[in-house]
């Protein structure tokens, strides 16, 4: 599970204080994901550790949500058959677009892909944006096969 990644429509109004309080978020729900996914026994969630320079190295050029398969060397570096990759679309503080789409790293087709639309840009309201995918995600056999 890559973490998550921000698509802010608004990041040119936003101040210091702001930019920090999104990258929180954004920290707090890719943790929160994978603990999910743990703790609900989904998936077994590799720790990324062995490919961290490879996503930084990746994250500096591109989304990892829009890299033309860079997930999935990610993916073949961690030696693991599937592989996530999450990114929120902050509209405005209102109107926040999270997003999932897990990837089969042999074949690179998505076995699941969904989003959710969220109101409030609150740590609780990502927080249920991310519950409200992985409850998704638990009920799509193919996905977690």
């Amino acid at each position: 599970m890559i973490d998550c990644t921000l698509i802010d429509d608004n990041a040119s109004y936003n101040d210091a204080d702001t930019n920090r309080a999104q990258q929180a978020r954004v920290s707090l729900i890719s943790d929160d994901l994978r603990a999910q996914l743990r703790d609900r026994q989904l998936f077994r969630v590799a720790d990324n550790a062995p490919a961290s320079g490879l996503i930084a190295q990746l994250g500096r050029a591109q989304d990892m949500n829009a890299c033309n398969g860079c997930e999935l060397q990610v993916g073949r570096k961690l030696g693991v058959e599937r592989v996530g990759v999450c990114w929120v679309q902050k509209v405005s503080n209102l109107i926040i677009n999270i997003n999932l789409r897990v990837e089969d790293v042999a074949t690179g087709k998505a076995v699941f892909q969904r989003s959710v639309d969220i109101r409030g840009n609150t740590d609780l309201s990502w927080q249920r944006g991310i519950k409200a995918l992985v409850d998704r995600l638990g009920d799509d056999p193919d996905a977690t096969r």
